[in-house]
């Protein structure tokens, strides 16, 4: 059985401001992400992680790095890892919306695609195809994956086998963990959300 740790990139301004920050906003860590990112990195400095792959986002690698760094261990850049593409509205903030961005994705229980961008079925094929080349790549290994809000997300409900319809009843913070475990038949998610890591910390 394979064990993959699926982790959202620590915090950016973006993310301080309520930016959509997609596929093509290369943002880097804010220092409170670099923050999460060594705290992070301490939780998981204990696991036999044998690989770490990455979206090739500075925000992302950044993280990933900086787990690496525990582990000597090289990250991996991954393209299907990258957030969903989100065309002009790259930048925009909620309030200039006047709605949550996934509401806009998934309007009446339809899945959209954004002009210029993607849609959450578009993101789930590229990141979900990835987890099942790896997972037949590292039988019985723990992986981390780091990357975005909507591809982890696309990722969990395709292994839940959950409509992406239900993507906004889920909420995730930066700098989280999640967990699922896949065998040749199963997936199960062991954690959701986990941010216990910084109540350790001072």
């Amino acid at each position: 059985m394979a064990r993959i740790i699926l982790v959202r990139h620590g915090k950016t301004d973006w993310n301080r401001e309520f930016r959509i920050q997609g596929g093509s906003s290369d943002t880097p860590l804010n220092e409170n992400g670099r923050q999460q990112a060594e705290k992070l990195a301490s939780r998981l400095s204990q696991r036999s992680i044998q690989t770490i792959y990455s979206s090739p986002l500075k925000r992302a690698m950044e993280t990933a790095q900086i787990i690496a760094g525990h582990h000597n261990l090289e990250v991996v850049a991954e393209k299907s890892l990258r957030e969903i593409e989100v065309g002009k509205l790259e930048g925009a903030t909620s309030a200039e919306l006047g709605v949550r961005f996934s509401e806009l994705l998934t309007r009446d229980g339809v899945l959209y695609r954004v002009p210029g961008g993607e849609s959450l079925a578009d993101l789930q094929q590229r990141s979900w195809d990835f987890v099942q080349l790896i997972n037949q790549k590292h039988i019985d290994g723990e992986m981390v994956l780091v990357s975005h809000y909507f591809a982890i997300l696309t990722i969990i409900c395709a292994a839940l086998m959950m409509p992406l319809s239900h993507i906004t009843r889920f909420r995730m913070s930066t700098g989280c963990i999640s967990i699922i475990n896949l065998d040749e038949k199963n997936a199960r998610l062991e954690l959701f959300n986990d941010t216990g890591y910084l109540a350790q910390f001072p």
